[in-house]
């Protein structure tokens, strides 16, 4: 089946990229079902609750990067008592819905002194759709340096995630800055969880 595949592909170029999308919704379901196997903070019958948008490969972009020297960094606020301390990163230029779009890329302060994590980088933010299909407090993504290539980096928006506070109460999330809010609806993603909010114990 693979043989003729690939010989069709040959024959057909078109068929290619035709199957490329198709591939990359498998993809994106195979890192939904692991994403919800693995939550820490839904368990049990409770995980049918989380909600995502269509896949939508419109939704993975290919941004710029500006690099930022940033050797003071601040304090962002978040839903707890306690604020936490980032750093900027880099500034990520991108065209999404054909308009000119950017985000503010941080490193946490606290994350840099842990071993395993001290290379994650967070890209926090709002749009049109938080507070009314995706949570209010915002979504999250993950990156890392070595996804960086030639100054660029892959910004996938189908893989952006809620905060523990959307599930639970007694977490401090932080709330993305005003500077990492998209005036543009991004319907890519995890929904809000339809599933009744708990108190952390």
């Amino acid at each position: 089946m693979q043989k003729m595949f690939l010989l069709l592909c040959f024959l057909f170029p078109g068929l290619m990229i035709a199957a490329q999308p198709v591939n990359y919704v498998e993809e994106m379901k195979d890192h939904r079902e692991l994403y919800v196997i693995k939550h820490e903070v839904v368990q049990g019958a409770d995980k049918k609750h989380f909600r995502f948008f269509p896949v939508n490969a419109a939704y993975k972009v290919t941004a710029n990067i500006e690099s930022i020297r940033d050797t003071v960094g601040f304090i962002m606020k978040t839903s707890g008592t306690k604020d936490k301390k980032f750093f900027r990163y880099a500034t990520l230029h991108f065209i999404l819905d054909g308009l000119p779009k950017q985000l503010t890329l941080f490193h946490s302060a606290l994350l840099m002194t842990d071993s395993t994590y001290k290379d994650y980088l967070f890209l926090p933010f709002t749009d049109q759709t938080s507070g009314g299909k995706s949570y209010g407090g915002g979504r999250y993504i993950d990156l890392e340096p070595g996804e960086i290539v030639n100054q660029q980096v892959i910004v996938d928006f189908n893989k952006a995630y809620n905060p523990y506070c959307a599930y639970s109460t007694g977490y401090n999330c932080p709330i993305p800055p005003r500077e990492n809010h998209l005036s543009i609806p991004i319907k890519a993603g995890e929904k809000n969880f339809k599933g009744a909010i708990k108190s952390r114990k």
